[in-house]
């Protein structure tokens, strides 16, 4: 049996939220995470990060499902990353027996949930 073809080769994929508060969102993601602005298209902001690209879009309501997960190489940084997000912060930095990382959740101005990481 022939090997199945292989798809074209990509340069990588964007994740898109709808927000009814767009500048306070992408500032936040930019002033305290340090995503860079990658695009900026009429009614969208495109981020990046490290090679991760996520996009905020205006719309009539706000996008919350899922979880932008933030990967750093130490515990020392994600611990430094807990103090920059201050009260958005939802929990202390603590081990995670079961995915052998070390991790924190916080909520950006939309509500959404941020994951702060390293892998063990």
């Amino acid at each position: 049996m022939a090997e199945p073809e292989r798809p074209p080769e990509a340069a990588g994929g964007i994740v898109f939220f709808r927000t009814e508060h767009r500048e306070q969102v992408v500032d936040w993601y930019r002033d305290t995470v340090g995503a860079e602005t990658w695009l900026e298209q009429p009614g969208c902001t495109i981020l990046a990060f490290e090679g991760f690209r996520f996009g905020f879009c205006d719309g009539e309501e706000t996008e919350t499902e899922g979880i932008l997960t933030f990967v750093y190489d130490d515990a020392a940084t994600v611990d430094a990353m807990h103090e920059r997000v201050g009260e958005a912060a939802d929990e202390e930095p603590h081990e995670n027996e079961t995915y052998d990382i070390y991790q924190f959740f916080a909520t950006d101005p939309d509500g959404r949930t941020a994951e702060f990481q390293t892998f063990r």
